[in-house]
């Protein structure tokens, strides 16, 4: 059998031949990041073939840059009227966090003046209840569960702009880092008073991560797991992100995969924190858009896919459960699997 989620079930698991043993039940996530409404979206047809028991939208949903929330809603019109999206929409269940181009200015953080207006509009297109939490508190931050029979998978939508501090810019005046041929943009802050993700939605997660599941997929528009690059990422922040290894380490939570988008290609990053399990960051981008280059990332184990693509989990609820990564090109093609076994994700 597959996971129910939000008013859609799915049924698998049927015996494919007379007498064999069925196959164990499955929960599929599918995940991309990185949409221009104006360009075409086969990528999401692929997804379509899939039947994953939920899609989500990792940021640059779309590409509004303005702050204008008239231009905004116009070019959220423009991905709702893509053929693709509205399949999509029409087969798959939706969630969404957002990145810097669909909150409304790139790179941008808290200082965005239409944060409230462009909240509304993501929360509105993705058809998020108006009795959700989500519509309740500043942000859109806010989590599902995905059950499958007595498992189940926890989806945490983190919220890496509303609250995020200004980036700290490099300089002309400082050293290029050794390996890296070209300018960064930015430098990791050195204070720790600085946020990305604010105290409240820090207080939030905390309680997120004390509910019970089987699986946790915590889903961030910045990669959480690479190394530093002089761009947009948490090594930008590093207390907070040794602040998010703490927080697991201390909540003993169980099962956690981060996924993220952002950079216009795909790959996937390790991390091995202090007495803490191995942290997966899967990074899926984009949908629509490529990049010219990979940057350095001394915590990639996979990648990079420079083509359009998306990710897919899929957790195969056997005795110890396993947990497939993969990233799919834009031709169908199989371009990174890993799978780690969740007995090797546990606290210790």
């Amino acid at each position: 059998m597959r996971s129910k989620f939000i008013g859609f079930c799915l049924v698998a698991g049927l015996l494919s031949v007379v007498g064999c043993a069925p196959k164990p039940a499955q929960t599929r996530i599918a995940f991309g990041s990185c949409s221009d409404q104006a360009k075409p979206q086969p990528v999401l047809k692929l997804v379509v073939q899939r039947r994953p028991d939920v899609f989500i939208y990792l940021g640059d949903n779309i590409y509004g840059d303005s702050e204008d929330p008239a231009e905004l809603k116009a070019k959220y019109a423009q991905l709702a009227a893509r053929p693709e999206f509205v399949e999509l929409k029409r087969h798959v269940p939706l969630l969404a966090t957002w990145d810097d181009h669909d909150y409304g200015m790139n790179d941008a953080g808290r200082e965005y003046v239409s944060k409230a207006e462009s909240k509304s509009l993501l929360l509105d297109f993705f058809d998020v209840p108006r009795e959700s939490e989500r519509r309740r508190h500043e942000g859109v931050y806010g989590s599902e569960i995905i059950r499958a029979g007595k498992r189940s998978v926890q989806i945490i939508l983190l919220d890496c702009r509303t609250f995020r501090d200004s980036l700290s810019r490099f300089t002309q005046d400082m050293k290029r880092p050794a390996g890296f041929f070209y300018d960064p943009d930015y430098v990791p802050h050195s204070h720790s008073g600085s946020t990305l993700l604010g105290e409240v939605q820090w207080q939030w997660l905390e309680r997120q991560l004390r509910q019970p599941a089987d699986v946790r997929i915590v889903a961030s528009g910045t990669q959480l797991g690479i190394s530093y690059n002089g761009y947009e990422a948490w090594a930008n922040f590093p207390h907070e992100q040794q602040r998010m290894f703490d927080l697991i380490r201390r909540t003993r939570a169980a099962g956690v995969v981060f996924i993220s988008g952002d950079v216009h290609y795909a790959e996937i990053s390790r991390l091995e924190p202090d007495g803490l399990y191995p942290l997966h960051d899967i990074t899926s981008s984009g949908l629509t858009q490529t990049w010219d280059f990979a940057t350095p990332n001394t915590n990639r184990i996979e990648g990079p896919v420079m083509d359009n693509n998306f990710g897919q989990i899929t957790i195969d609820w056997q005795r110890d459960p396993v947990i497939r990564m993969e990233i799919i090109d834009v031709r169908g093609n199989q371009r990174i699997e890993h799978s780690v076994r969740l007995s090797s994700l546990m606290p210790k």
